[in-house]
């Protein structure tokens, strides 16, 4: 999931043990509270439910749901939703939050890469900020398209390479550096990687960069939450000596400066991404 390239690997899928990757990213992402950054994002889930132009009774299936984004916008809109994810912390938190409003969603622990419904069995299968960071890219696009049906709509929301989250993770592998073979995430954020994933499979897809703003009282702020609760962004913290910290939270400060567009002390920073909308042929 940590990544300074949006380059692909010449390295054989082979020769890669992305089981040993998987493990990696799986105590990463159970490190800390996701829910805590995740939470803010509900507006993407939201954006994306409308994008699709869901319809109230259609089936919909959320990969790598983290805590439920897309499953309670979904739900809300009074669809049967199923969210998986292959942390189960995270979907307890998910789980939480659709009992808060009294929503039904059913949670099942579950491998991107592996999903366990048989082909074309939703209307809709989303993904946000989730699906991109499988280690085997090919793999989970399969499944995506497998388990809808014809017809039906895959929608995603993956950050861009040029973004702020897209630079946070280029930043981050300057100090831990990624998997060697494993390909960047940032490449589910361009239209030519989906296009090289989907269109064989799509009668149409229809893509838009938008835009999340991170809003919080100060690059510190900032900073602290994230390091606190985000776990990409912990272990990276964890795995350098203090030195090495203190150079990584100078780069941090300066990336966030870049995109800083608050002219005050607080952080008012739009992060781009990619929403994608393909509809999978008949």
């Amino acid at each position: 999931m940590r990544t300074d390239s949006t380059k692909t690997t010449d390295i054989p899928s082979a020769a890669i043990d992305l089981g040993a990757v998987k493990a990696r990213q799986n105590a990463a992402w159970a490190t800390g509270d996701y829910a805590v950054v995740g939470t803010t994002l509900q507006i993407v889930g939201e954006q994306l439910c409308e994008s699709i132009d869901i319809r109230a009774g259609a089936k919909v299936l959320d990969v790598a749901a983290g805590n439920g984004n897309v499953s309670l916008a979904a739900a809300r809109r009074w669809c049967d939703v199923v969210a998986t994810d292959y942390v189960p912390s995270l979907l307890d938190r998910a789980r939480q939050r659709a009992e808060a409003e009294h929503l039904t969603i059913e949670f099942r622990e579950a491998d991107a890469e592996a999903l366990p419904f048989p082909d074309e069995t939703f209307d809709a299968v989303v993904s946000t900020f989730g699906v991109m960071f499988t280690p085997d890219q090919e793999r989970a696009a399969y499944e995506l398209i497998r388990t809808c049906k014809h017809g039906g709509k895959i929608g995603l929301a993956n950050w861009t390479p040029p973004g702020f989250i897209g630079q946070l993770f280029k930043t981050i592998g300057k100090y831990v550096p990624p998997a060697p073979g494993v390909q960047s995430p940032a490449l589910w954020g361009t239209r030519a990687r989906i296009a090289e994933l989907f269109e064989s499979s799509a009668s149409s897809i229809v893509s838009a960069e938008r835009y999340f703003v991170f809003r919080y009282r100060s690059p510190q702020h900032w900073i602290d939450v994230f390091k606190t609760y985000y776990g990409p962004l912990n272990k990276t913290f964890s795995a350098l000596e203090p030195p090495a910290q203190r150079a990584f939270e100078r780069d941090l400060i300066d990336l966030i400066a870049q995109f800083n567009r608050s002219g005050d002390e607080t952080v008012v920073v739009p992060s781009e991404y990619l929403e994608v909308v393909a509809t999978r042929s008949s």
